[in-house]
């Protein structure tokens, strides 16, 4: 009786109750899939992929599904990450390789990022081994992961657009852009898209984008001649007549 009563509730605020079993399901698929990051990563070889730009390079290797591909193929990367403490480990597992290049800031429009929200140190041990990755611009980010408001502290941070980046690193060509910034992707793909100078293939994490922003990103891939697909929480974005299959 209840569960009808909440269903009619819901119902007139127009929301709508989605089957748990779906969620469920769809993790059991998204896990058992040969669409799966890893054989995505081990497929662009195919593409000659000489040029890419990385967006939330963590540690280089948390996580990180590029790291044996650039490492492998010796491709020429510009790896971006803001946080201090993963930027020291980023350099330290990137410290053989010449033909990548590090950039210690966060990707942001009109530098409105100048700090970021991460789990204190102190507290690491507290959670699971994804929390040092979910830094983020936002702090409810960190609260809907379960971190407790206490263990979160702020860290100032340098900015530069993607724009920028492009500009100093003397960009003519781009092959891949990665994007894993916690919510903050949609803003960096419409900015990208916005030079109409370079056309690689996208891949962004999309879950944590806010809807009405994601939406607008939609139609700017659209509109940019992009086709496009998901696996797990990424958008494979792909310009026109770049197809591959997996």
């Amino acid at each position: 009786m209840k569960h009808k009563i909440l269903k009619k509730i819901l119902g007139i605020l127009d929301y709508k109750l989605i089957d748990k079993n779906y969620f469920k399901n769809s993790r059991i698929i998204s896990d058992a899939s040969i669409l799966n990051e890893e054989n995505l990563i081990k497929n662009l070889s195919k593409y000659k992929i000489k040029q890419l730009i990385q967006i939330g390079a963590n540690d280089g290797i948390r996580f990180d599904y590029l790291n044996k591909f650039i490492k492998k193929n010796k491709i020429n990367a510009i790896l971006v990450e803001p946080i201090k403490n993963n930027f020291d480990d980023l350099r330290k597992n990137y410290k053989k390789f010449k033909f990548v290049k590090l950039e210690n800031s966060a990707i942001s429009i009109n530098n409105e990022i100048n700090y970021l929200y991460k789990v204190n140190e102190k507290f690491l041990n507290y959670y699971g081994n994804h929390v040092p990755g979910i830094t983020s611009f936002n702090k409810n980010h960190l609260l809907n992961h379960g971190v407790k408001k206490k263990h979160i502290i702020k860290e100032k941070v340098n900015s530069i657009s993607i724009k920028n980046l492009i500009k100093k690193y003397g960009l003519k060509k781009l092959d891949l852009l990665y994007i894993d910034t916690e919510g903050y992707d949609g803003k960096i793909v419409l900015d990208f898209l916005k030079t109409k100078l370079l056309h690689p293939i996208i891949i962004f994490e999309f879950i944590h984008i806010e809807n009405k922003i994601f939406k607008n990103v939609i139609k700017k891939l659209l509109s940019s001649n992009y086709k496009f697909f998901p696996i797990k929480e990424n958008l494979i974005c792909l310009p026109k007549n770049n197809f591959f299959s997996i």
